[in-house]
């Protein structure tokens, strides 16, 4: 049996704010939500994890544009699982390539504070050999 979940429910267990799960449901992003007899929200498991997904696309840079063309391709079925996998991959190799230039960048950081732990501890040992 499906779980059902309101909106204050859905912000709270995945941090995203009730207009970004309006919006996303308004630019069909965020499919098949239902609505009960009063036109209230109603959030199920599936729902929940294409909030997930689309949040895991989100934070890796991939557009509004470009989720919306996978949730178009995701409706038009199974013919187009190939085209899905694709560009699924396509935004893993950007993504990837993202973390390996993040990763350089924190090596150079990581290097800076070396430097800086350095100098603290040369200054250190100045200041007690001084007194």
């Amino acid at each position: 049996m499906d779980n059902h979940y309101s909106m204050k429910e859905i912000t709270s267990i995945t941090g995203i704010t009730a207009s970004a799960l309006r919006y996303y449901e308004k630019e069909k992003i965020l499919p098949f939500i239902e609505r009960n007899q009063k036109g209230v929200r109603r959030y199920n498991d599936q729902n929940l994890e294409w909030i997930h997904f689309i949040l895991a696309l989100r934070s890796t840079n991939m557009s509004i544009a470009e989720i919306k063309w996978y949730v178009n391709l995701y409706h038009q079925g199974e013919e187009t699982i190939e085209e899905r996998r694709k560009l699924l991959h396509d935004h893993q190799q950007k993504v990837a390539e993202e973390v390996k230039l993040q990763q350089k960048y924190l090596k150079r950081i990581s290097k800076k504070i070396a430097l800086y732990d350095d100098v603290t501890t040369d200054l250190q040992t100045i200041a007690c050999e001084i007194h």
